[in-house]
């Protein structure tokens, strides 16, 4: 049986793959990628996007400098049509894997219930 769930998990991956949702998300990243300007511009917003979810993972608050930074490469990268088309379709992707997710995970939740559930009791 275990088999069999992990060549449903491999065609679901495929599937992935082929849908028309990853198709753009590849095409867009791999236009910037071919933009150096682009490439280093997003880059550097994701480096700075991760030291700050580091620090709030080790409990400790951004300063406002670093927050003030942060909301400036947002609104330049914002301002990059090509980075801001990639963004979007990252957020279209990340919907379509929340909801498979919820999906695939349904047979749990029906025999344990949700976090929810449990906040309601």
């Amino acid at each position: 049986m275990a088999e069999n769930l992990h060549d449903k998990a491999q065609e679901l991956a495929q599937a992935l793959r082929e849908s028309d949702e990853f198709q753009a998300l590849q095409a867009l990243h791999e236009e910037v990628e071919e933009d150096d300007v682009a490439s280093r511009m997003l880059s550097n917003f994701r480096k700075v996007q991760l030291e700050l979810q580091d620090k709030q993972m080790q409990g400790e608050q951004p300063s406002e400098e670093e927050i003030s930074q942060a909301q400036k490469q947002f609104e330049m990268v914002q301002q990059h049509e090509v980075i801001s088309k990639l963004m979007e379709e990252e957020q279209r992707m990340s919907t379509v894997i929340g909801d498979m997710n919820k999906i695939i995970t349904e047979p749990l939740e029906s025999l344990y219930g949700t976090p929810e559930d449990e906040q309601n009791q």
